[in-house]
């Protein structure tokens, strides 16, 4: 173990010396020119087009090739483009870019973006396009993702993506400023990601991909990943208002800290506050539905090569929940009508609490250094109840989900930059660990929300991954290629500590604690980029999730990492000046599926069979006018088990077809806002799709005035009142008074007409 760690570093810290030609070169750095952030993937172009570059993390680009009588041309989304001549200037100058509208004129493909790690030029369209509502609206910019609320809104969302219902995160690898949302061996569900402690207007920019084929994203990342950044110095102080139907209010503060003086010696900080509470929608049962975060962050240089960054946030969440209803409680009279609740004992607390603490340094050559410490501590506990009377006729089958919990992580991270004549090799690796200690963690059958009648889990469980990668892309005239190895190590250890006389001891008695396990994934990705208009690539790689400690110990090892391969052939492509298309068609076998267990003493995610997915995306945005922009995205997914007879074959949940699409505009006078809608298709909610889980089609409005000094704007959800099921689920379920259970549907209604208002001060 320790020669494979040994041997990664190594493997790291070897980067290849660089050729360069001085004379022709030019190195510079790009960054916003009111805040002075470094602006990531800029692109520069000599103006005879013959050399092209896209500037690194930390907003740095080097042009080779340039003669005195060239000129600089620098472009990035959302800012006006600037020429300069190249005659003249000097090594190390900086350019700063200037806030603008869009124009999708100016986007140009580039064989220097990777597009095997970024979708920037998506995420830029629609940061800069669409409006933002709540932490949840930051999961629906991903296309093709959709998220479903089922008990209470403290709870994290149901994640679909790609033919896969991720449950809340066992297949979409999430973080945020680099550290990780998803939760191992969470009491709820394994990889657990509940990104309520974001606060929506600190997030600055988003990254996303699809399927596995990332060597930095480890755990979870099979169907894709999405990773967010926060800002680093706010452009303005802000007071925000929000009031809408079902007595939901919001109020939000983000404050500067620091001088402009301070500002100007590489030093800014500043603090933001969010409170929310809704009664959650027209429930029978009120959701008091309450959220409380706090977000701080602080920069300053250290020296001139290196940055700190540090950030503190919390969050504090209580709900109640109506649960989810079988269709037949509505037509037989157990509720009065769709919003009402069978068990209203449910609901949940949970609060957060992160230190994340950054160190960026860059060197000469193109070498950039980062060492990232973080630290969480979370608390969770949730009351449900899905089945009612089916296990327990007499005392009913709510259950409690709790545990306490710490995470400790450290990554090192390195990044360099060689030249060979026209090619550029870029140079990555990383370790890092990640250590995870819930104590305890427990499952338990109760009454009214309060009483424990037995615990059905309880325990300590202890869980460590331990990282290696390195990651190679050299670019060659209109081709690039990347390859990718990436090592992980986990050790679980879980102890038993319910009582003997309960369920659990039955299971875990006699068992050997602790269970390790390594997993080598290879990825190697190609790029060919035709023209400014143009682009094919392949991707292909194995990734995996990790399973649930519990699971790994009962089982004594068995499938620890089951493992995902995966394929795509795409292409992005300008066929009009403002139009950018991005196309692919996949596969991704899975070795492992986990699926959702929901009778009384189930883990919440459970081990599954083989099963395989193949697919196409499609994705649009065109800008019509010079303030109007539409955007569509159709997702395809054949989502199947492998091994099962036909017909019994289908993936319970899993959707098939997903469609987002909308119009937005931008005008000069302040006003802005935009139409969508998102439609989800009827999907098998069994194995042998004897059960549907019916789709909806919904539509939602947005409507703001923006000027320097203030804002305010409406937003509808759900314009056209339809009624729709935002969550659905297979159980078999007895209610209080039947006396044979019933194998069928239940359901969460979703929101109704929704109307909100907002109002902003902007100092």
């Amino acid at each position: 173990m320790n020669k494979i760690i040994f041997f990664s570093i190594i493997l790291i810290s070897s980067f290849t010396f660089s050729f360069t030609y001085s004379q022709n070169i030019i190195e510079g750095k790009v960054i916003d020119i009111a805040s002075k952030e470094p602006l990531e993937l800029a692109v520069v172009t000599s103006s005879i087009g013959k050399e092209a570059t896209v500037t690194g993390k930390d907003g740095r680009f080097i042009l080779k090739n340039v003669s005195a009588s060239d000129s600089l041309y620098i472009s990035y989304i959302g800012y006006a483009s600037q020429k300069i001549k190249a005659g003249g200037t000097k090594n190390n100058l900086t350019i700063g870019l200037e806030k603008g509208p869009v124009d999708l004129k100016e986007v140009t493909i580039s064989s220097h973006a990777d597009n095997l790690t970024t979708a920037h030029t998506l995420t830029s369209i629609d940061l800069n396009t669409l409006p933002i509502k709540s932490a949840q609206d930051l999961l629906r910019l991903v296309p093709g993702l959709f998220i479903a609320q089922h008990q209470g809104g403290g709870k994290a969302e149901q994640i679909f993506l790609r033919g896969f219902d991720a449950d809340h995160g066992t297949d979409v690898n999430v973080s945020v400023d680099g550290l990780p949302v998803n939760l191992v061996s969470q009491a709820h569900g394994q990889g657990y990601a509940d990104l309520h402690f974001v606060i929506p207007e600190t997030i600055s920019e988003y990254d996303f991909g699809k399927g596995p084929y990332y060597s930095s994203k480890g755990d979870f990342c099979t169907a894709g990943f999405v990773s967010y950044n926060t800002l680093n110095i706010l452009d303005k102080n802000t007071v925000k208002f929000e009031m809408g139907q079902f007595n939901t209010t919001r109020g939000l503060t983000m404050i500067n800290l620091l001088s402009e003086k301070a500002k100007s010696r590489g030093m800014s900080s500043y603090i933001a506050g969010e409170a929310y509470y809704s009664n959650g929608g027209p429930y029978d049962v009120p959701e008091h539905f309450k959220r409380y975060n706090v977000f701080g962050k602080f920069n300053a240089m250290l020296g001139t090569k290196n940055t700190l960054t540090l950030s503190l946030s919390s969050l504090v969440s209580k709900w109640r929940a109506a649960g989810e209803i079988p269709n037949r409680a509505l037509a037989e009279g157990y509720i009065k009508d769709r919003f009402g609740s069978i068990d209203s004992s449910q609901g949940g607390y949970t609060s957060r609490a992160n230190a994340n603490l950054k160190i960026t340094s860059s060197f000469k050559n193109g070498l950039t250094w980062v060492n990232q410490a973080y630290y969480s501590y979370y608390y969770f506990s949730l009351i449900s109840n899905f089945t009612f009377y089916y296990a327990d006729p007499i005392n009913g089958d709510e259950f409690g989900q709790h545990e306490v919990r710490d995470v400790l992580g450290y990554k090192s991270t390195i990044n360099h930059q060689s030249y060979f004549g026209n090619a550029t090799l870029r140079s990555t690796g990383g370790i890092g660990i990640r250590y995870d200690h819930t104590h305890p963690s427990w499952l338990s059958h109760t009454l009214n929300g309060d009483s424990i009648l037995n615990f059905i889990q309880k325990g300590i469980i202890k869980e460590s991954n331990t990282y290696a990668y390195a990651d190679e892309t050299l670019e060659s005239g209109k081709w690039l290629f990347n390859a990718g190895l990436r090592f992980d190590y986990f050790n679980f250890y879980y102890l038993n500590t319910a009582p003997s006389s309960d369920t659990a001891a039955a299971i875990y008695n006699g068992l050997n604690t602790t269970q390790g396990k390594a997993i080598v994934c290879p990825k190697f990705n190609i790029q060919y980029t035709l023209n400014p208009e143009v682009q094919l690539y392949m991707k292909t790689g194995k990734g995996f999730h990790s399973n649930d400690a519990r699971v790994v110990i009962a089982n004594q090892g068995y499938q620890i990492l089951p493992a995902a391969y995966g394929i795509d052939i795409g292409m992005n492509w300008k066929p009009i000046p403002r139009l950018y298309i991005n196309t692919a068609i996949w596969y991704l076998y899975l070795q492992q599926e986990f699926t959702y267990g929901a009778d009384l003493g189930d883990e919440s995610v459970k081990p599954g069979g083989k099963t395989a997915r193949k697919g196409m995306d499609f994705s649009a945005r065109y800008q019509i006018t010079g303030w109007l922009f539409g955007n569509l995205n159709l997702d395809l997914a054949t989502p199947r088990e492998l091994g099962a007879s036909k017909g019994q074959d289908y993936l319970p949940l899993a959707p098939t077809f997903t469609s987002t699409a909308g119009l937005f505009y931008k005008l000069k006078n302040g006003l802005n806002g935009g139409i969508s809608y998102r439609y989800l298709h009827n999907r098998a909610a069994n194995e042998d799709y004897s059960l549907t889980a019916l789709g909806y089609f919904i539509t939602d409005l947005n409507a703001n005035y923006t000027r320097e000094k203030m804002e305010i704007g409406i937003s509808i959800e759900n314009l056209f009142n339809q009624n729709w099921n935002e969550a659905q689920f297979a159980y078999t379920s007895r209610l209080k008074y039947e006396t044979d259970p019933v194998y069928e549907v239940s359901n969460t209604p979703g929101s109704p007409f929704f109307l909100r208002f907002k109002f902003s001060v902007f100092f």
